[in-house]
């Protein structure tokens, strides 16, 4: 059990499993935020970041859209890779609307963004949508 634990070596199987746990585990989190900012659009809309001058309405929709939508394309792991894009811009405007506080109010951020980075570069893994509808394992 020992030997197990502190192995290196993996198997193309493990690796998709963990890259189903923790697509499954980062979708249910952020999906969370995502519906709360829906249904209670009205009342973040007037206090919600102007982004590039977008508006906050927009803004709040861009949020909305990346947070609750492409959260559910990574939950099923369906068309990963570009449903990260918009997590990732989204989690690193938050990090700096937190002025950059990697350490403090930006945290929570900060690690969306590593996983979202790294699920971008490692694909979705073989029990994903990908897979079966791509026939590629990542």
């Amino acid at each position: 059990m020992i030997r197990k634990l502190t192995s290196i070596n993996y198997t193309e199987t493990t690796m998709s499993i963990a890259l189903l746990i923790i697509r499954i585990g980062i979708g249910i989190l952020m999906i969370h935020h995502g519906y709360d900012k829906l249904v209670n659009f009205k009342e973040y809309q007037p206090d919600f970041m102007n982004f590039l001058g977008l508006g906050n309405t927009i803004s709040l929709g861009l949020v909305v859209f990346a947070e609750l939508f492409c959260s559910v394309l990574l939950l099923i792991g369906l068309f990963t890779s570009l449903a990260t894009i918009p997590l990732i811009i989204t989690m690193a405007v938050a990090v700096f609307v937190h002025d950059g506080a990697v350490f403090a109010k930006g945290e929570l951020a900060t690690l969306y963004l590593f996983v979202y980075i790294a699920v971008m570069i490692v694909g979705p893994g073989k029990y994903s949508l990908d897979a079966k509808i791509f026939k590629r394992a990542s």
